[in-house]
């Protein structure tokens, strides 16, 4: 069965990240929204629909329309989605799902109240090289994860006159709150330090303990140019280390017997080091950043299926976490 979406919110993110890679799947857009008239109206071209409103409850109103989805700011992400769930339609946002964990546990109440999904943009989980890596842990044939080690940087630029990182924070560091649970197990411990050279440019260190026993940390902050690679994982086992870089590079590295002295050397498929990176001049619409696999557990879970699309619940987590780290750092 076809989808019918409503959409609220039609700027860049949504229009050249989330809604080409949404169309590709079973759905139809029955209506756009959003307060800037041009954007609607480009929007209503790009994707061909013709139900153009600028209020978002009357979208929320419009007949025939089965789930929900939007891409606008925190505040109205929590405003938005509580009308629609108490409308009795489940809802796609992207993240953060509000300014703040209370804003994140009203939603899961309002969910939970509706009997109603609502799934979070948490795509980090779906980029490519953390897929790959998150299969491979998934297998068992890694073993015990035993530690993390994170890299997720950006440019000052990129949050200009929000000196306070709020913007940084809700929309750039809460994608690791997410998804180093999914790569390891819950967080049970969260320590931080900072240097901050002038207001706006941070360099933060997180020190995480895990669960299953593990350790982590990773470093963030605004210190970076986006020109440059910008994100790396390393994640390390018992004679085995999983290395992601830049989303689109994997390397497994194993446990493999010096080769040198060793004339019959060779290549041992269970034990040297494995690698992947895509092929970019392939002529095909693959998404390596991740929004097009999750969409594809999105759409059945806004029809009621059981998948594993990021739910409120791993909001509340993420937000919650988030707040830690920002008593930690006194940010």
């Amino acid at each position: 069965m076809t989808l019918n979406i409503g959409w609220i919110g039609c700027g860049v993110h949504a229009t050249q990240m989330l809604l080409p890679q949404l169309i590709r799947h079973d759905v139809k857009i029955a209506a756009l929204c959003d307060i800037d008239g041009k954007r609607l109206a480009d929007a209503g071209r790009q994707f061909g629909v013709s139900t153009l409103l600028t209020d978002a409850s009357a979208l929320i109103r419009t007949p025939g329309i089965d789930a929900v989805g939007m891409a606008v700011g925190p505040d109205q992400h929590l405003a938005f989605g509580k009308a629609a769930l108490e409308h009795g339609l489940p809802v796609f946002m992207e993240k953060p799902p509000s300014g703040s964990a209370e804003g994140a546990r009203l939603l899961r109440q309002a969910s939970e109240k509706a009997g109603k999904p609502l799934l979070l943009g948490f795509m980090k989980r779906y980029s490519v090289g953390n897929k790959i890596a998150h299969n491979i842990l998934k297998s068992g044939r890694f073993g015990p994860v035993l530690g993390l080690t994170g890299y997720y940087m950006t440019a000052p630029g990129y949050f200009a006159g929000n000196v306070d990182y709020t913007g940084f924070f809700l929309h750039h560091c809460v994608h690791y709150m997410d998804l180093v649970s999914h790569l390891v197990s819950p967080v049970t411990a969260l320590t931080a330090r900072k240097v901050e050279k002038t207001p706006g440019r941070v360099l933060f260190h997180i020190a995480l303990d895990f669960d299953c026993g593990a350790i982590g940390t990773i470093a963030m902050g605004t210190i970076q140019s986006r020109g440059t690679p910008v994100e790396r994982i390393e994640l390390m086992g018992d004679h085995q280390r999983l290395e992601i870089e830049d989303v689109v590079e994997v390397r497994w590295h194993r446990d493999p017997p010096f080769k040198t002295a060793d004339a019959q050397a060779t290549l041992i498929d269970d034990q040297d080091s494995l690698t992947w990176k895509p092929n970019f001049t392939a002529a095909a619409n693959e998404d390596f950043k991740g929004y097009h696999a999750l969409l594809a557990d999105v759409v059945p879970a806004l029809k009621g299926e059981h998948t594993p699309a990021p739910t409120i619940q791993d909001g509340v987590v993420a937000m919650e976490r988030l707040e830690a780290l920002r008593k930690a750092l006194s940010l």
